[in-house]
Formats: structure tokens, sequence, C-alpha cells
């Protein structure tokens, strides 16, 4: 009986152990994954659809490392005290091998913060803040998408070659919204001494008054605007605007606003003629974007977004890490994230020593409409090495890590 005993608590210990062991000691690599899907779910549902078609894919394929993969996600509630709570239970209790994702900027900001202190590798995905490869940049902390300051210098050449010397300003009045206001103005104040900027509005996310907003920039009778506003904000201001003639005879333009999470939404109240930044899914037919939409389009019956191919991306990101480290360890994982390149379905992108920004571009065109529906028209592709600013800029920026 003592003889049994000891077996069985012998059997019970092995069991317990390798309920305890970390997700790469098992048949699974686990990558932790948090965001603010019930916060942002226009842009982060098909985000989420874009990941699972890369790890169906990349298992598909024979995994990683000789290991599966999975996606341990959790929503983050756009909070970033819950999103720190929420990483650390990634790694504490789901053992994840390292963490991904986030939208909004000041949530990426905090959990790159926390990633610091763990010394755990942490790619951004979404969060579009100059500051998190910049000011608060540190060693365990790269971004896949086009920042903030990369749109805005996008959109700079339309905005100077037009010379409107009168601008209003609207923007929602977070991490976000400020870093895209203070790149316009610095970048056009460059390319165009004579600016004047004659009014500004800052509404809290979510919470805009479009008609008091869309009356106040009226009322400055300026020759352009520039907009940050997005989803339901955008929405509301361009219906508001639109009523109370804000929009006639001025030149918009604004961030995001060419993105189907956004544009589609407006179906044939989309304005026409402003200036944006987008994901024309519909005219791109590049070999790696056409596989890429097929492949989506067969799985989910539906076409891509902009947050579908940020998803998808993210997670290719990661196996490329892991394939290229040919390990787990985060010292090695976060060697193997300087200098990666890897294929996406914007062509290859590279996460740049300098500042672990990577160099994926973004398409710059004007709003159309064609049957019932806004369009991006006139549109371009802008290769992000190609918005960025100087090395030397961006040294002084960023802190020694």
């Amino acid at each position: 009986m003592l003889t049994r005993n000891r077996l069985l608590a012998g059997v019970s210990a092995l069991v317990a152990a390798s309920f305890a062991l970390p997700a790469a000691a098992q048949d699974t690599i686990k990558i932790g994954e948090m965001n603010s899907y019930k916060v942002f779910a226009a842009f982060l549902e098909p985000y989420k659809k874009g990941w699972e078609m890369a790890v169906e894919e990349v298992n598909a394929a024979g995994g990683v490392l000789g290991k599966k993969i999975e996606i341990v996600s959790r929503d983050d509630n756009g909070n970033p005290a819950d999103a720190v709570r929420v990483a650390e239970e990634l790694l504490s209790r789901e053992k994840v091998a390292f963490l991904i994702g986030t939208f909004p900027s000041n949530v990426g900001l905090a959990v790159a913060d926390f990633a610091k202190q763990r010394k755990t590798l942490f790619i951004a995905g979404e969060p579009l803040t100059d500051k998190i490869v910049w000011d608060n940049g540190n060693a365990y902390t790269f971004r896949l998408r086009t920042s903030t300051y990369m749109q805005t210098a996008m959109l700079i050449p339309d905005a100077a070659r037009l010379k409107k010397k009168r601008w209003a300003i609207v923007y929602p009045n977070y991490e976000y919204g400020q870093s895209a206001t203070a790149a316009f103005k610095k970048l056009l104040k460059e390319k165009q001494p004579d600016v004047e900027f004659v009014a500004e509005q800052a509404p809290p996310l979510g919470k805009i008054d479009a008609g008091a907003v869309a009356q106040a920039l009226a009322d400055a009778k300026p020759d352009a605007i520039f907009s940050s506003l997005f989803g339901p904000d955008l929405a509301k201001f361009v219906r508001e605007g639109s009523q109370r003639g804000a929009f006639k005879g001025v030149e918009v333009f604004n961030l995001l606003g060419g993105e189907p999470e956004y544009l589609d939404p407006l179906k044939d109240e989309a304005p026409v003629g402003w200036y944006v930044t987008g994901y024309p899914w519909y005219g791109i037919d590049s070999p790696e974007h056409k596989k890429f939409r097929d492949a989506y389009q067969a799985k989910y019956k539906d076409y891509p977004r902009l947050g579908s191919i940020v998803g998808y991306s993210l997670a290719m990101s990661a196996v490329a890490a892991m394939k290229k480290a040919g390990s787990l360890d985060q010292e090695k994982l976060v060697a193997a994230m300087s200098g990666l390149s890897h294929s996406t379905p914007f062509g290859n992108v590279t996460y740049r020593p300098l500042d672990h920004q990577s160099t994926m571009g973004a398409y710059v065109g004007r709003i159309g409409l064609k049957d019932g529906k806004g369009i991006m028209t006139d549109w371009r592709f802008v290769d992000g090495k190609d918005a960025l600013p100087s090395d030397e800029e961006v040294r002084k920026m960023r802190p020694a890590n």
C-alpha cells in the first residue's frame, strides 16, 4: 500500500508539473494577446479574424520550432490599468512566451512600460502614438503599424501643395489625437512657414458634441481642416458638418478616414474629395495582397478590412521572430526582432534596429462614391521607410535602452 501511495503521489506530481510547464515545453507555444475588443469592435473583429487566419496557416505548415502556436487572447477594456493586469495574468498564469496586441495609444504605452519592467518582448500591433518607439521607446517593445507621424507625413505633400493658409484642427483628446496634431503642425509649418492655425477642437474620445464642434470650426472660416477623428466620432462629425456647410469650399484631410472600418458605415454620406489614409482592398493587385485577400474572402465570406491586415501581419511578425531566434529566450527574441524582415500583404516590412518601428506603409488618396458607398480614389502606396524623420532626429527623441 505504501508503495502504491508513493507511486500515485509521484504521478500526481508529474501531472501538476506538466501544468506548470511553460508553453514551449508542451506541444504548443502560447503567445499572449490583449486588445480592446468590446470598445473598438469595428476594427478589432476583422483584426482577430486576421490573426486567426495566420495561426491556422502557420500550424497547417508545421508550426514553429517543431510546435503548434496558440494565441491566448484577452480583452483589456481599452483601459491602461486593465491591460497591465491582463498582461501580468498572461505571463504568470497562462505562461505565454511573449506579448502582442493593444489598440489605443495610451494602452499600448502602458503595456510597453510593463514589458520593459518584466523584460518581456512586446510587439504592439495597432497603437499609433509616436512615443511608443521614440520618447518612451524601450529595448523590449516593437511596433508594427504605421505611426501617427508617418501617416501625417504621407498627407503633408498634398496639404502643402494646396497652399492653404488658414487651418482648423479637430482631434480626439487622448494620446493618438494629440500626437497626430503635433506632427501635422510641425511638418506643415516646415513646408509652409506662413501657415496659421485658426481654430482647434479636442473633444473626448467617443463623446464628441459633433454639432458644436463643426460649428466652431465653421465660425473660424478656415481654408482647410485637419482631422484625426475616427469611428463613431468621425461619422457624427461628417454628418453634422455637412448639414452646417462646414466643409463647403474647405479642403479636408482626415487621418484613417479611408479605412473601410470607418468609411463603410457612412455609405452615401461619405465626404467626397477628402484627403485620407486608408485601405483600398478592392484595387490592390500585388501578388502578396491578392493571395491574402482571396484566402480571407474564401474563409470568412467577407472582404478584409485594415484590421485584418494588421492582425494577420502581427501574428506573422511573432512567428518570424521565433523562427529567427530559434528560441523563446527573451533576449534572443528581442535580438531577432531588431532588423527582422518578413512578408505581409502590403509587401516586406522591416523592424528598424534604430527605433523598433516597422516600415509598414499605408495608402493615401481621396474619398469618392461608387454605387452609394465611399471608396478611395487616386490612391497610392507610400512605403513607411520614406515617411520617417532622419536618424539623427530619432536618436534625439529616443532614450538610450
